[in-house]
């Protein structure tokens, strides 16, 4: 979906040039909708409607529909906001939506400024405002400035900045000190760069589990993910008992500093043999671990510290009430939540489960990624003579290990050469079989790069291009209704976007939630000068000093550095120049579920 926003301050012009430039560019033919960020005491209905009376009841959404118009009205009723990506999930596609307000999220803007307002201008401290649209010269931009009444010149600017129409003349705005203009660094014209953040508060926002969920026994449950809370079925412990082998008693009778001596009843308590009849006050029973305190007995000391002699025991004080015995349900009680939903069960959560009296539970059927790689120069060992032009595919072992590696069903749908029919038959063929779809190769804007041409063009683009080295060209769509993630050709570039975004979105599809990589602040053991403009992840390992070194090349073909680190350093996305002793974090793989 193309947005584009129009922000400034309080009296700026911002609601008028929002009217024209729907005008103007629904009059050439495009689908316009809008988002207006509102005032909160606001409200679309009046006291006395049907529609108010509804609300007041406590519906939580209300529709209204007539010949001319529909209009939904939801109530937030103390919930937060939400967040602009979810407003804009709400609307039907349109060619553009314009966003009046929101000063806060990333999409690009345009400022409108009225000198005379008094106010400054937004656009030096805000990167998403990318024109000025003012009612007074203004000096030093380093974006274009369009006069606030030049409604078809703002319009131009905004249809080519979102990919809809050709550029036409452009003011140009003067470079400062330090643009990136010449380098590989700096954005494209007309071509959006999203952060590293933005894209995962995105997918974060918009996925939900997709798999079905079915009953299961526990032993069989294994790796799966609950589909909803386990409750326990009794306590854990169920009753209270004997912590060690000993002597079993009642505090009272036997508290305070000095030796005690108490007599010893006839029979013994042990683990699944519980004693039979209650313990005199004042007399001690024999019991071993795990048997349930008879009645009269609340604690235990350990048969180390008696001494035993005819019909009684003696040990020195004091014992403390309650010494070595379990209470009942100490550990859970009846009917609390064991496992939460969303959990992914491991051998010791099946002892949980067990040991609460789980014998069934409802979990999530295993998440199926399909696995596709592209390109023509693709080749595997085995294939036969293999030439210098062939490249053998890294990529699809790779994300096939991944996902079986990350609890998820992997399903290999091969590869496909640079041409559009073949890669649509494969991704048709794809939407029966798997849940989610990772490709290779092809994501960027190439002449052969298929796969975010069609995506784009047949499916649901969202994002191309992220703020990320290695990892440029992704893509994070839809094809169907099913995800894709069109991740880069280079196996080191797949392999990072794969951990950074492919990771912690399945997961969430998979029904266990959004999962966050852990990192740790160490020591740098090189020196590293970074430009602004992306983050970085560079492959990393741990030296024997404790230092964190990296590898020798930062080329996304060098595969052998994937085999070669034990995680990854993140750099921020600002400048940033690295020495040797500084602090920087790093992500070692087991955080990634490696």
């Amino acid at each position: 979906m193309r947005i584009f926003g129009v922000v400034g301050w309080k009296n700026a012009g911002k609601t008028g040039l929002m009217e024209r430039l729907v005008a103007e560019i629904s009059g050439r033919g495009y689908a316009v909708s809008t988002v207006k960020h509102a005032h909160h005491g606001f409200d679309v209905d009046q006291p006395g409607k049907d529609s108010y009376r509804h609300r007041e009841a406590g519906a939580r959404e209300v529709l209204l529909s007539s010949r001319r118009r529909w209009a939904l009205m939801h109530e937030n009723r103390g919930a937060p906001e939400p967040p602009l990506e979810r407003l804009l999930a709400r609307l039907e596609p349109a060619d553009l939506v314009l966003v009046e307000g929101f000063k806060r999220d990333g999409h690009p803007k345009i400022e409108a400024f009225r000198s005379v307002t008094g106010n400054p201008l937004i656009a030096p401290d805000d990167p998403s405002v990318c024109a000025v649209a003012s009612d007074v010269a203004l000096e030093g931009l380093a974006v274009p400035r369009f006069d606030l009444d030049d409604t078809r010149s703002i319009a131009d600017f905004i249809l080519h900045r979102v990919g809809l129409e050709q550029a036409g003349p452009q003011p140009a705005p003067a470079a400062p000190p330090g643009t990136l203009r010449d380098d590989c660094f700096a954005l494209p014209e007309g071509v959006d760069w999203v952060p590293v953040d933005e894209a995962l508060s995105m997918l974060r926002e918009r996925l939900e589990p997709v798999v079905a969920s079915r009953d299961m026994p526990v032993s069989e449950a294994l790796g799966r993910v609950l589909a909803e809370d386990a409750l326990s079925r009794r306590a854990n412990p169920p009753g209270a008992n004997a912590a060690v082998d000993g002597y079993g008693f009642a505090h009272a009778a036997a508290g305070g500093e000095g030796p005690r001596s108490l007599p010893l009843v006839e029979g013994r308590a042990a683990a699944g043999a519980p004693l039979a009849g209650a313990v005199p006050f004042g007399s001690a029973v024999r019991i071993l671990t795990g048997a349930l305190l008879p009645e009269g007995v609340d604690t235990v000391v350990m048969q180390e510290d008696v001494t035993l002699g005819a019909g009684r025991i003696a040990f020195r004080g004091p014992v403390r009430p309650g010494a070595n015995a379990r209470a009942a349900g100490e550990d859970l009680a009846a009917g609390v939540v064991a496992l939460p939903a969303g959990s992914r069960l491991g051998p010791q959560h099946l002892a949980l489960l067990t040991a609460v009296g789980c014998a069934r539970i409802r979990v999530f059927e295993p998440l199926r990624v399909g696995v596709l790689s592209t390109g023509d120069e693709l080749a595997m060992p085995g294939d036969g003579p293999v030439g210098p032009e062939k490249t053998f595919d890294a990529n699809r072992p790779m994300l096939l290990g991944l996902a079986e590696r990350w609890g998820h069903l992997p399903v290999d749908l091969g590869h496909v050469t640079d041409e559009r029919p073949a890669l649509r038959a494969a991704l048709d063929d794809a939407v029966s079989r798997v849940d989610v779809i990772l490709t290779s190769g092809g994501a960027s804007s190439g002449d052969e790069d298929h796969v975010s041409a069609l995506l784009g063009a047949e499916g649901r683009l969202d994002h191309w291009r992220i703020a990320i080295k290695p990892g440029r060209p992704l893509a994070l769509a839809s094809w169907k209704g099913v995800p894709v993630f069109g991740l880069p050709g280079n196996p080191v570039a797949a392999f990072v976007c794969a951990l950074l975004f492919a990771r912690p979105a399945m997961s969430v599809l998979a029904g266990a939630g959004w999962s966050e990589p852990q990192g740790f602040d160490l020591p740098a053991g090189f020196e590293k000068r970074k430009k602004p403009g992306r983050r970085e992840f560079l492959r990393a390992r741990l030296g024997a000093d404790g230092r964190v070194e990296v590898f020798a090349s930062e080329g996304s073909g060098r595969i052998s550095g994937l085999a070669w680190a034990g995680g990854l350093v993140e750099l921020a996305d600002g400048a940033r120049h690295v020495r040797p002793g500084d602090p920087v974090r790093f992500i070692p793989y087991a955080s990634f579920g490696l």
